[in-house]
């Protein structure tokens, strides 16, 4: 069996979050050499395989098997993968069961590795992801069995295959200004205490303020206006309360505790609430990183293309495995159509993933 036979029998599993519609099992199955565990916790499935080639290095390949709903006015059944001028159509093609099949079928076949080889799929990381990898996480941990590095098969490349591996991601931090104020008749502005005009003072310091300067693998962390609502919708009395709402997908050098504080003296005098939530942290792996040279060289060898190193893009399982002091990078197949109606991937380009997954464990020894 190649990748992308492997890929078309995942596609046919209707493994919408939190399901898994039978697809680990299968990959239990498929992978009968390695170590089997599941675990189960509020109905969603995890898998860990494990299996020892050696004593050297112990690396991890991470990924999900569930897919978002696939909406209408698809051109084929979307769990009934077809190939059609090269690509391979069906839910979750690019996101991300192309990676999890071209992870699985080079674990399997790796011959010349010396180390210890985790494999963690979960159902549950296109929605909450709280039952997911980090259930497996916290398995290995209270066993003694982290791994020291891992790849999230995530698809990453943008323009061309081979073009983007991700050293880190953004944290994500959402937050809700309500500036109270005193309702009154339009005509008598100065009964009133508006709070739409005391925004209007200070909402340069707000609307798409950056908080930091930003790094060499880091955009500014921006403060980004996502919805403003406030008054009864008629022109002649002024609102009593605005409510501001806004995200900031933050760097490592702008905490949710240093927002607050900018915050709070940003508003200073105005009668107001604020509420700040981390949904995800923000990490980093060094670019000096084995995971991250070992990478690169693979790609390269087996792309021809250069992959440049950077954190775009919004969140994944490897804010969890970094949590837990593991170097991880993502790597996959192009993501020109996730989440969307028809979504594909190229025969050739899952095949090059699995020859690159290949590639880097024989050689991660060296």
């Amino acid at each position: 069996m190649n990748a992308a036979e492997l890929l078309i029998n995942l596609l046919k599993f209707k493994s919408i979050t939190p399901h898994d519609d039978g697809s680990l099992k299968y990959i239990a199955e498929f992978m009968s050499e390695f170590e089997c565990k599941f675990i189960e916790k509020n109905g969603v499935k995890n898998l860990i395989l494990t299996k020892k080639f050696g004593d050297g290095r112990h690396i991890c390949f991470a990924g999900h098997i569930d897919v978002v709903p696939s909406g209408d006015d698809w051109s084929s059944d979307p769990f009934c993968p077809v190939i059609k001028d090269g690509y391979i159509y069906g839910r979750g093609s690019q996101d991300m069961k192309s990676g999890v099949a071209a992870f699985l079928l080079a674990c399997k076949n790796a011959k010349n590795f010396n180390g210890q080889i985790t494999i963690i799929i979960t159902s549950d990381e296109e929605a909450e992801a709280i039952y997911g990898t980090q259930e497996a996480l916290k398995f290995l941990k209270e066993n003694d069995a982290l791994p020291e590095f891992a790849i999230v098969a995530e698809p990453t490349c943008d323009s061309v295959f081979g073009d983007t591996i991700k050293v880190g991601r953004r944290g994500s931090i959402n937050g809700k200004i309500v500036i109270m104020g005193k309702q009154g008749h339009a005509a008598y502005p100065e009964k009133c205490i508006n709070p739409a005009h005391q925004l209007a003072k200070i909402f340069d310091k707000i609307a798409g303020y950056n908080l930091d300067s930003g790094s060499e693998f880091f955009s500014p962390s921006k403060i980004v206006i996502t919805d403003i609502r406030g008054g009864m919708q008629v022109c002649n009395v002024t609102p009593n309360e605005i409510s501001i709402m806004f995200n900031v997908r933050n760097s490592d050098l702008t905490s949710k505790n240093e927002i607050k504080e900018y915050l709070k003296n940003v508003l200073d005098g105005l009668s107001y609430e604020l509420s700040l939530k981390q949904s995800s942290q923000p990490f980093l792996t060094d670019k000096h990183s084995v995971v991250v040279t070992k990478m690169s060289d693979s790609v390269f060898k087996v792309s021809k293309t250069k992959p440049s190193l950077n954190t775009k893009g919004g969140t994944s399982d490897a804010r969890y495995l970094a949590k837990y002091g593991i170097n991880v990078v993502e790597f996959g197949v192009r993501n020109d159509r996730i989440h969307a109606v028809d979504e594909r991937v190229l025969v050739e380009e899952v095949d090059k993933l699995y020859q690159i997954f290949l590639d880097f464990i024989e050689n991660f020894n060296d």
